[in-house]
């Protein structure tokens, strides 16, 4: 795609289901694509499915939502390089914008002013190797490191990067356990024996309307 189109996979309006912007409507726009193949990725569908769209459509789905909290996700929305003139263009509408990316696009290039929430692949997913660790030189107070937990060795791995790159005095540091394999309690009682400022996040949309639901 060029910088003046993109394949969309979906765009709706949730719940926002992560992040510290849990619980606030959000309209999401799922970029299709992802170079990564995470063992527990619950939107493998955004691999294929897509439709080529132009910015400015895409701006107007966006805007006939009526919301002022936009999320691009994915998918990976960096593999695009339009994905940087959507933020751009949203963020001159005056839209606040999330982007959900996977730590292995260079972030650097997103436009200032987007909250970028960054995962940290850990063991379990099978990607932790493809982590792009200069992207820790670029995070701010703005924005977001995410951790998906399946076991105690990915909560280690997660306390060792966090340890290493002074996460928690830099940014929110969030951790969720990979749904229907990692009990919650368990995830929680670890964040408790560490005694750090971690916080734990439970896909809340999947709360509301079930792990099969799509478009929300």
């Amino acid at each position: 795609m060029s910088e003046t189109t993109l394949k969309v996979c979906e765009i709706f309006s949730s719940i926002q289901g992560e992040s510290t912007f849990a619980g606030l409507p959000c309209v999401f726009v799922r970029l299709a694509g992802c170079a990564l193949n995470c063992r527990w990725c619950d939107t493998d569908y955004a691999r294929g499915e897509s439709q080529k769209m132009s910015l400015d459509q895409i701006a107007t789905v966006v805007r006939g939502f009526g919301l002022p909290l936009v999320e691009l996700t994915g998918g990976e929305p960096l593999e695009q390089v339009g994905s940087i003139e959507l933020m751009k263009l949203l963020l001159e509408e005056g839209f606040e914008i999330l982007l959900e990316t996977n730590g292995a696009e260079d972030i650097s290039k997103v436009p200032a002013g987007v909250r970028r929430i960054m995962d940290v692949k850990c063991p379990s997913s099978g990607m932790a190797g493809r982590m792009r660790w200069s992207n820790f030189d670029f995070i701010t107070q703005g924005d977001e490191i995410k951790f998906v937990i399946a076991g105690r060795e990915d909560f280690a791995y997660a306390l060792k990067v966090i340890e290493q790159y002074h996460l928690v005095q830099r940014c929110p540091v969030l951790l969720a356990p990979v749904w229907g394999e990692l009990e919650p309690t368990h995830l929680a009682g670890w964040i408790l024996e560490s005694a750090l400022p971690l916080r734990m996040q439970m896909q809340l949309h999947k709360v509301i309307w079930g792990i099969e639901a799509r478009g929300v």
